[in-house]
């Protein structure tokens, strides 16, 4: 599963103006049916009550070491034993620099130094303070200590200055959480995604193209990266934000599309083209918006490349290419016509006309095929459905190329 329903986050709190975002983020990690635990430090209660917390998370809040408690005793033990991976967000530069000098005087320290869970440490303060000499230095202890440090964003700050120290997004530290916790069974592999529609110019305002969301091609890409691939994204106009940790290009145009893709595809090992290319351009796109007339408007039309085929004449020995289809009728005929007409070696093929698979929702329903056999993949969201794919792709790897499902 490619979300975090299940999974045990202990969430350490710290003195920082964006505590309040930590707040937000208990939610999102009960709303993904995370369980969750906070403990507050004494400065973060400052900011923000233990009571938001507590109802927040639906659990008592963790304060004290020294509690006069059955529950407290040898809480910092226990905690970090009852929970998958420990996240402190805000970290402020006064923890991290506990952190890094191995100190254990209150609860959360403490609770570090006796975790052996990953831990993910999210910076929020002044830039000035962020960019001081020992902070940095106390950033690159804590990574050698094996801790996941990330980069905070950069914006205007509440102290009105400009700069690096803002609390990360919420996105960019859920994308590290599903990294800890996917195999790392693609490290190392280079990997080429494409998503999304093309725009075919008609005049300077109208364009040909397609219903394509992009979403399961992103979906393809954030899991191939949490998997450990180093990952590029060649994406056509879609609105979805640029997943974090990977290389993207923005095309609009199949051309574009093209040029990027095959200027990068001898370097990767996978290439899975989840893009839905425009199969047809104008000839000669108006250089000035074409006016409307009451004789209608006529388009000359030409062949656009075909990116996939193409690729597959150029493929190396070794190269593992993933095509998609997507298809109202004969799934399995289209299927497998296009694999091996393309030279691919795996094709995805996706019902179009299926009212919760296919365009712009946030799940498919798929059919895997291969050149020795075939595999439904149930209703699922399409992280998951990536994971499917990537299953079926490193089951290639691993079986020299093979089938997967032979």
């Amino acid at each position: 599963m490619a979300g975090l329903q299940g999974k045990r986050i202990l969430l350490g709190v710290t003195g920082s103006i964006s505590a309040y975002k930590a707040a937000e983020w208990t939610r999102a990690l009960v709303k993904e049916e995370a369980l969750v635990q906070v403990i507050l430090t004494e400065a973060a209660e400052r900011f923000v009550p233990a009571l938001t917390f507590a109802a927040l998370s639906g659990t008592s809040v963790h304060r004290d070491m020294f509690a006069d408690n059955p529950e407290a005793l040898m809480a910092h033990i226990n905690l970090s034993r009852e929970a998958d991976a420990l996240v402190i967000a805000p970290a402020s530069a006064q923890t991290i620099a506990r952190l890094a000098a191995g100190m254990a005087d209150n609860l959360l320290s403490t609770v570090v130094l006796a975790a052996r869970i990953p831990v993910l440490v999210c910076p929020a303060m002044n830039a000035a303070m962020y960019h001081h000499p020992a902070t940095q230095k106390n950033i690159r202890r804590l990574r050698q200590f094996g801790y996941r440090v990330l980069q905070p964003g950069s914006g205007e700050l509440a102290c009105g200055e400009v700069g690096d120290g803002r609390l990360p997004e919420w996105d960019d530290a859920r994308e590290a959480l599903l990294s800890i916790f996917a195999p790392s069974d693609l490290r190392g592999l280079k990997v080429l995604v494409t998503a999304g529609p093309t725009r075919e110019a008609i005049d300077p305002v109208r364009y040909l193209s397609n219903r394509s969301s992009g979403k399961m091609g992103f979906a393809l890409a954030r899991t191939a990266m949490r998997r450990g691939a180093s990952v590029t994204l060649v994406a056509g106009p879609v609105s979805l934000p640029d997943p974090p940790g990977m290389e993207v290009i923005r095309v609009q145009s199949a051309r574009e599309m093209a040029e990027c893709v095959f200027a990068r595809a001898e370097q990767s090992r996978v290439i899975v083209k989840a893009a839905a290319v425009a199969d047809f351009m104008v000839d000669a796109p108006a250089e000035h918006k074409v006016k409307k007339s009451d004789d209608g408007l006529q388009l000359d039309l030409v062949k656009n490349i075909d990116i996939l085929a193409e690729l597959g004449s150029r493929k190396k020995a070794r190269q593992i290419l993933v095509g998609f289809a997507a298809e109202s009728r004969d799934h399995q005929q289209e299927g497998m016509r296009k694999l091996q007409e393309k030279n691919l070696d795996l094709i995805v093929v996706n019902d179009i006309l299926g009212s919760q698979s296919g365009f712009d929702v946030d799940t498919n329903q798929v059919t895997l095929i291969d050149r020795n056999g075939s595999h439904e993949v149930p209703l699922m969201s399409k992280e998951d459905t990536a994971d499917q794919i990537w299953d079926a792709v490193r089951a290639m790897l691993a079986a020299g190329d093979g089938s997967p499902f032979s």
